[in-house]
């Protein structure tokens, strides 16, 4: 008859609990330190956040300002709570702060936008809470059309990612977008693209999800063509369309839709392009405000 062995772990050497810490992910560490005195120490150690944080960081750091944190843990944290701008401020880096995967944000500046420097159809400025010194202000086109690409070879292994485009309206005007679907797109470029419609006008999905008819005036010149059609109730939608095809609201007040998602499986390095248009109304639309388009992990649940 064989005798089963309890083995207490807290009697273990710290470092053999450190390394068995660095197998798990960051929030189970932070949990487990919780145990005992032993388990904190050993949770505090570089060795532990080394495994956690990208194996190419030190070339990431190099890209951005002097950044001089006391331990592994601090510079995991860090780079969890707030972006790091890099390549000459057009890009911005971040972990995931459950699992340690890399989020990246490509600036306006970094995006192709068609007419993007000509001053009658954008403008570019700068606004206190965006994370880059400019984004992009449409001003007035007929044609949009957004594109950005990012090497694979960037992105966490083994990882599905999101795309999804930041922007928000202008305050001092809005328009062409309330009814109008616009095509985004993801794939490795020169390939097959998968593409999906969204609407970039938010209100239209808080109306949608609270059953609420809008009274449609177009009274304006770029409405006269929508207010001379009939006038139809937006059909209903289930809440998982809703959530695919509208803006949410971000942490930082700013809104995101999502523009498709990449399964990275790490084994080659491959150009992800990403696109945004509306080039088939042949309507005028203006008041956008994109700050970039980021590319960050997405979390399924867990059964």
């Amino acid at each position: 008859m064989t005798q089963s062995v309890v083995v207490d772990f807290n009697n273990l050497p710290e470092g053999c609990i450190a390394n068995i810490l660095s197998f798990t992910s960051p929030r189970d560490v932070c949990r487990l330190s919780l145990l005992s005195s032993t388990f904190r120490s050993a949770a505090q150690s570089d060795a532990v956040w080394n495994k956690f944080l990208p194996s190419d960081f030190h070339t990431i750091l190099s890209q951005s300002s002097s950044l001089s944190l006391p331990s592994k843990k601090d510079l995991f944290l860090y780079l969890c709570q707030k972006p790091l701008l890099i390549d000459d401020g057009k890009k911005s880096f971040q972990l995931d702060k459950v699992y340690g995967k890399k989020c990246y944000m490509l600036s306006a500046r970094n995006l192709f936008i068609v007419w993007g420097d000509t001053p009658r159809y954008w403008r570019w400025t700068s606004l206190p809470d965006a994370r880059f010194s400019e984004v992009a202000e449409l001003r007035s086109v007929c044609w949009l059309e957004i594109r950005g690409w990012i090497n694979t070879g960037m992105l966490s292994p083994e990882t599905l990612y999101g795309a999804y485009l930041v922007f928000k309206p202008n305050p001092s005007g809005f328009y062409g977008f309330d009814y109008q679907l616009v095509e985004v797109s993801i794939g490795i470029a020169g390939g097959e693209n998968r593409k999906r419609t969204v609407f970039l006008d938010a209100e239209r999905g808080r109306r949608l999800r609270y059953q609420i008819v809008p009274r449609r005036a177009g009274t304006g010149i770029f409405n006269r063509a929508r207010f001379l059609a009939p006038v139809e109730a937006p059909p209903v939608e289930d809440n998982d369309s809703l959530d695919l095809q509208h803006p949410k609201e971000r942490a930082d007040e700013w809104l995101e839709v999502e523009l498709g998602e990449f399964f990275n499986d790490g084994q080659e390095d491959k150009e992800l392009e990403m696109g945004v248009y509306e080039i088939k109304s042949g309507d005028w639309k203006g008041g956008l405000l994109v700050q970039g388009i980021e590319i960050r992990p997405k979390r399924t649940p867990i059964n």
